[in-house]
């Protein structure tokens, strides 16, 4: 079994691989990973005497002590992805090591699905990010754009007489108040920018596969529906992919 461990900003995650099977997901809010003994001394836990062949460790964030040693009860080899990671794409970014390791991880877990199309990458989290990866399997680059959230706090933020709005509730075509009109502009005004990425795209790229994945659920008109494949473990099988790829080189080395 593998473990993929990716620690963002306020969350840490953990998945448990068998080859290229999902087998369980659990997290954490915070960066000690206390989750880890839990997991591994719990007797109804699907974690407890597991034999773990390689785990991958993908961090945004300087791991406390607390956090490396319950890293090091997993007792396999321990990867660290950086820009240095050797990864089964190319990678075309002018500046890799400041490209964030979970886009690069959800470009090479679309690519490991497939890897003969072109691939536009949609990560609708804290931001959205748009990546492409070519049919011959290079990272092209991608852009970067205010999440949901972000965009309904700097309305608040920069308008004293706009009130902060939350992101649920009713999204009509045209506001028919404050709190619709800035809900359904910014939400409505998402969808119809992620629409005018994949067509763009498209029209340059017939075969283009788009992948969806990050925390903000976003309805789509229909037509774009059935263009996306909707993936939430997009990023952790992308490490997943990269940690068997790093193991199989060490393999051909030896």
């Amino acid at each position: 079994m593998n473990v993929i461990i990716d620690i963002g900003n306020t969350i840490s995650k953990l998945f448990l691989f068998d080859g290229d099977i999902l087998k369980d997901h659990k997290s954490e809010v915070g960066h000690s990973l206390e989750i880890i003994p839990r997991l591994l001394s719990d007797s109804s836990s699907s974690w407890k005497g597991v034999t773990f062949e390689a785990a991958i460790v993908s961090s945004v964030v300087d791991l406390p002590e607390e956090a490396e040693e319950h890293l090091r009860l997993f007792s396999c080899p321990l990867i660290r992805f950086t820009s240095e990671t050797p990864i089964p794409i190319q990678n075309n970014y002018r500046t890799p090591q400041t490209l964030g390791s979970d886009r690069l991880a959800a470009a090479v877990g679309a690519w490991s699905q497939h890897p003969d199309h072109n691939l536009l990458i949609i990560d609708a989290g804290s931001c959205i990010t748009f990546d492409l990866v070519s049919s011959e399997g290079a990272y092209s680059g991608g852009n970067i754009s205010p999440g949901l959230h972000a965009r309904l706090r700097a309305i608040d933020d920069y308008f004293p007489r706009l009130p902060l709005v939350e992101a649920e509730g009713a999204t009509p075509d045209m506001g028919y108040d404050t709190e619709t009109a800035i809900r359904s502009g910014v939400i409505v005004g998402m969808q119809h920018e992620i629409e005018g990425y994949v067509r763009h795209f498209k029209a340059k790229y017939p075969d283009l596969l788009v992948f969806l994945t990050g925390g903000d659920d976003i309805n789509f008109a229909t037509t774009i529906k059935n263009t996306i494949f909707a993936d939430h473990f997009l990023v952790p099988r992308g490490l997943n992919c990269i940690l068997r790829h790093v193991r199989k080189l060490k393999l051909e080395q030896e």
